[in-house]
């Protein structure tokens, strides 16, 4: 199992600490294991989600989303596992018992019928009357902002708007958990950006906890309290958006969720030692440990580069040297720009996989990104030469 180890200048009074869980427990899932055929799609997933929450499962496609949502939905039978909803135990029990909302990508409205009807549709098959239907339906209407579309049907309105119809509907009879599969998806980058921001507000609003499944890592930070992110059936990493980005535990969560920079090295007591006689400090916090291979991580934008002609501003922002590289591309995309920065061996610029004194030296390409106003300060060009700093990394070992 892969372990790490966090080393960081953020002082500890100015670091996003994730909130301590203090909400009660509204969803348990414990152990689910799901195979189809001889294929294992969920590999023992357990995950809780608190009273108001919105929990957002990430993943390739492949790695099990869909399918926990729909054993959570009841559409599917877990090979083994239980769930516990608001302390119920529901996994034996069928969909329509479990008081689950879903709000699926395609929205599933019933094109004839009006909008206020689809509304109410979930209230008249559990035999509310005619009035009381109605008139929850009107003030969920008022809710999304669309009773002025009372009458119309699902084909008079947008994506968007369906959208909000689809949630209103799911939520007129007060469900337990709502479940979104990728619903957003389908609608266009502006009206997908705004809804997301307005359901979120909505579900915090009305304390309903919500599970999201979706491919869109920007979506995922902004609607989830936690992301769970998935790989190959079996659950990488839970936490909050800011833990899971800045102290991913795998290599693949690294990677997966944003840019990163991998690079292998060696723990050799308080120093990680990497290639091209380079070293950086362990961490202080660790007793020092035997010689042992681990890999070094570190965001685009964890990198500070310096001009090679005053080494001392890299100095003045952070003690932690990569030393000298050279710059092989610039990309510019408008807010920053993203470079791509060959690590040289500090003895022999230019040197590559020779030995020196019986060690090789490799030449690493890390990817930097910079604010637009950084790059102002330090314009530079395919070939220059910086110095190359980390205001941040982790160590993944095991």
């Amino acid at each position: 199992m892969t372990s790490e180890i966090k080393v960081s200048l953020f002082p500890e009074s100015q670091r996003p600490e994730a909130q301590a869980q203090t909400a009660r427990a509204a969803l348990r899932v414990e152990h689910l294991t799901k195979y189809f055929g001889e294929q294992r799609i969920l590999d023992n997933i357990s995950f809780s989600l608190a009273e108001g929450e919105s929990l957002v499962l990430l993943g390739p496609s492949g790695s099990g989303k869909s399918t926990t949502l729909r054993i959570l939905a009841g559409l599917e039978t877990p090979d083994t596992g239980e769930i516990f909803l608001n302390g119920r135990h529901i996994a034996h029990l069928r969909a329509r018992e479990r008081n689950i909302g879903v709000i699926f990508q395609d929205y599933a409205l019933f094109p004839r019928m009006t909008v206020i009807d689809n509304i109410a549709f979930g209230l008249k098959i559990r035999r509310v009357k005619k009035r009381q239907r109605l008139a929850k339906a009107e003030e969920l209407l008022a809710m999304v902002g669309l009773s002025e579309h009372r009458d119309k049907y699902p084909g008079q309105l947008s994506g968007g708007q369906k959208q909000r119809i689809a949630i209103a509907r799911a939520v007129a009879y007060q469900p337990d958990l709502l479940l979104f599969d990728e619903s957003f998806s389908a609608l266009d980058p502006q009206t997908r950006v705004a809804l997301r921001r307005e359901i979120r507000a909505l579900l915090q609003r009305l304390r309903i906890p919500a599970i999201f499944i979706t491919h869109d890592q920007e979506e995922a930070m902004e609607l989830g309290d936690r992301i769970a992110i998935l790989n190959a059936g079996k659950l990488e990493q839970i936490g909050t958006p800011y833990e899971v980005y800045n102290h991913p535990q795998t290599e693949f969560v690294a990677t997966f969720l944003g840019a990163a920079n991998v690079v292998p090295g060696r723990w050799c007591g308080r120093v990680i030692e990497l290639g091209n006689d380079r070293t950086l400090p362990g961490p202080e916090a660790v007793a020092p440990v035997q010689t042992t291979d681990v890999k070094v991580v570190f965001r685009p934008e964890d990198i500070i580069l310096a001009h090679p002609n005053v080494p001392s501003v890299l100095g003045a922002e952070t003690p932690l040297s990569l030393g000298r590289g050279e710059v092989q591309e610039i990309t510019f995309t408008g807010a920053a720009e993203t470079l791509l920065v060959k690590l040289l061996p500090r003895a022999t610029a230019g040197l590559t996989l020779a030995a020196q004194d019986g060690k090789v030296t490799q030449n690493f390409i890390v990817k930097v990104t910079r604010s637009k106003w950084d790059a102002d300060k330090l314009r530079l060009r395919a070939g220059d030469q910086v110095f190359v700093g980390l205001r941040h990394y982790q160590i993944l070992r095991g």
